[in-house]
């Protein structure tokens, strides 16, 4: 189960702890899952309280964020600026996780 991970901590070379973890993390399967949650957890940071506020439901598969807002003005802006949205979560997170954002 840990082979891959042991060779990565051979006694004769220095890995450091958080390129073991994510060594770890990649090689478990569980990397993707993680950032996905972190990018659902970065919304109402991202994006502030405001729009946090009228956001009733965030949920990321697959590399798409889905975004379920309440009102029509807030929509049509958050449509207008999806790119500019995908690239801040993105950042926020530390990973390329999202590749578009579906507001409905």
């Amino acid at each position: 189960m840990f082979k891959p991970f042991i060779n990565i901590l051979s006694r004769t070379k220095e890995v450091k702890l958080g390129d073991a973890i994510h060594a770890f993390l990649r090689e478990e399967g569980i990397e993707t899952p993680l950032n996905e949650y972190r990018a659902e957890q970065a919304w109402g940071v991202v994006m502030g309280e405001l729009i946090a506020r009228y956001t009733t439901d965030v949920k990321v598969r697959g590399g798409n964020m889905y975004v379920q807002v309440n009102n029509a003005a807030l929509r049509q802006e958050l449509m207008m600026n999806r790119s500019n949205i995908v690239a801040r979560i993105n950042q926020h997170v530390g990973a390329q996780v999202l590749q578009q954002v579906i507001v409905r």
